[in-house]
């Protein structure tokens, strides 16, 4: 069903309503940090439901959401790197590792960040082609491929102290394909990493901290573009509903990730990939889902 205009911007999450768009915020947090794609369970549990689309601004706004959970559960790592950087800086100590890691974050989130400044019109309109389920269901696929790549091929040695210029430019590239709904930020940044022979962790971990800054501008962005369309006092409620039960589950999400690949491997989430866009493309070529 299609989404509801407010001054060119997807507002659908507005007609939602409270309850549905906290059930939403759930599976927005969950999705949204797990290398499984939120945009596309945003638009399959939805059309699932026989719900409107809630937009791509809702999406994006989510993200709010993810930065508080990603802050919190890596705390100790975004404290000691901010006042690592500091402290080279103040002593000009250009080769301390926490002033490297800085500058290569920073220079890892250009890529996405001019990416997404080129693409905003036609990634954030209403009705957005690339939004189809068919973009969607194919992106899942493609990405469930080649993180089974990166698993079969990784090293698993190496581990965030040993992050070089290079990686981060090399994941920074990467997380530009999260701008393509159904390849997931987590998932691409996840799959270079890998690819780059991290520890599983390890490289969830990065991701996670290479990804702030994309995260603070993509969020930050739409909720100043969502202010800038004057919604109603209505729509910032039903959001800040929205928000909260994201920002919880986010905090799951991530705790979810660590412990598998701690444990486990990335394996379960190429098969859930995999399925969930196989049956997107069968569905919509089944008229199944429009």
């Amino acid at each position: 069903m299609a989404g509801t205009c407010t001054e060119g911007i997807d507002t659908g999450f507005v007609a939602l309503g409270y309850a549905k768009v906290a059930a939403l915020g759930i599976i927005q947090g969950l999705s949204e940090l797990l290398p499984i794609s939120s945009t596309a369970h945003m638009r399959i549990v939805p059309a699932l439901l026989g719900w409107p689309d809630p937009g791509s601004a809702f999406s994006a706004a989510m993200q709010m959401a993810a930065l508080f959970a990603v802050v919190s559960y890596f705390w100790g790592d975004v404290a000691e790197l901010s006042g690592g950087t500091l402290v080279a800086l103040w002593r000009r100590d250009f080769r301390s590792p926490y002033l490297r890691m800085t500058v290569g974050i920073v220079l890892g989130s250009i890529p996405i960040v001019l990416a997404g400044l080129l693409l905003a019109k036609r990634l954030n309109t209403c009705d957005s082609p690339l939004r189809s389920l068919w973009v969607i269901g194919g992106s899942c696929v493609v990405m469930a491929v080649l993180l089974a790549w990166a698993e079969l091929t990784a090293r698993h040695e190496r581990n965030i102290t040993e992050v070089r210029l290079r990686d981060a430019i090399f994941v920074g590239i990467a997380q530009m394909g999260a701008l393509i709904p159904g390849v997931s930020r987590s998932g691409s940044t996840l799959t270079m990493a890998l690819g780059l022979g991290f520890q599983r962790d390890e490289a969830a971990r990065y991701s996670f901290l290479l990804g702030i800054p994309a995260i603070i501008g993509a969020g930050g962005k739409e909720i100043y573009e969502l202010y800038k369309a004057h919604i109603p006092v209505e729509a910032w409620s039903v959001l800040s509903i929205g928000l909260f039960t994201a920002a919880l589950s986010s905090f799951v999400a991530i705790w979810t990730l660590m412990r598998v690949l701690e444990r486990f491997s990335a394996w379960p989430f190429v098969i859930y990939r995999f399925a969930m866009g196989a049956y997107l493309l069968y569905a919509v070529y089944n008229h199944i889902l429009s």
